[in-house]
């Protein structure tokens, strides 16, 4: 029988950590709790956990001090766990080797979303790992190149780069200042960057089978049209 997957959680918060837990047992991962840096870096050296979720504001070692000793040490997948207003943690933890951030208060089943596709990501299916399909989409991030329906679709770098950061996690809502800071590295442009970036994208999708919704209150969400779309084989 397969051993599930381990995951440490690293929050001196008890609370989230048996509720992040909760969660991730109900998916089907093994968990290994920390409760501070240092045994968070114990535990990943003794227990070999395949992704690591780590809260930033924690006792000793913080959570980038460890984010930072891990990338060090080998690949091993980064979730952050940030307060809501501290937008230098997040911009940091990116900067350090993190792979993905989620804000406090946060939706446990979007961090085991995120989880997953971060996992996915870590684990390469097949010889084109660098490419994501989505419908009728195709991104190949080592080319820098979109093909929707078959046909090669013009975008500029942010626009492509503003794409596969919404195709890695398809149906989950992205807010502004998370696109900001992946796509262009911080989060101190105004959001009207991202929505004019948005429009764009809309426009040049029109007639395919993927379209990018606005999520109030959220941000944006790529999502998948289950019926094709007319005058679309």
């Amino acid at each position: 029988m397969t051993e599930p997957t381990a995951i440490l959680v690293a929050d001196d918060d008890a609370h989230i950590v048996e509720l992040v837990s909760l969660y991730l047992r109900r998916a089907g991962y093994a968990v290994v709790q920390a409760a501070d840096g240092e045994t968070a870096l114990r535990l990943a050296a003794s227990e070999s956990p395949r992704l690591v979720i780590l809260d930033v504001m924690m006792p000793g070692q913080d959570g980038l001090q460890v984010c930072r000793t891990l990338r060090a040490r080998g690949d091993v997948p980064i979730i952050l766990l940030t307060a809501r207003s501290s937008d230098i943690d997040k911009i940091s933890g990116l900067r350090l080797g993190a792979d993905d951030y989620v804000t406090k208060p946060f939706n446990p089943e979007e961090l085991i979303a995120r989880v997953e596709a971060v996992l996915r990501r870590a684990r390469p299916t097949g010889p084109r790992a660098d490419q994501l399909a989505v419908a009728d989409l195709t991104l190949d991030v080592s080319a820098k190149t979109a093909i929707l329906a078959g046909a090669p679709l013009a975008l500029t770098p942010r626009e492509f780069d503003l794409l596969v950061t919404l195709a890695r996690l398809p149906n989950t809502a992205l807010d502004r200042e998370h696109l900001l800071d992946l796509v262009w590295g911080t989060s101190f442009y105004a959001h009207r960057t991202v929505d004019v970036h948005i429009a764009r994208l809309r426009e040049k999708l029109k007639g395919s089978r993927v379209r990018i919704d606005t999520v109030w209150g959220s941000g944006y969400r790529l999502t998948l049209d289950e019926t094709p779309p007319k005058g679309r084989a």
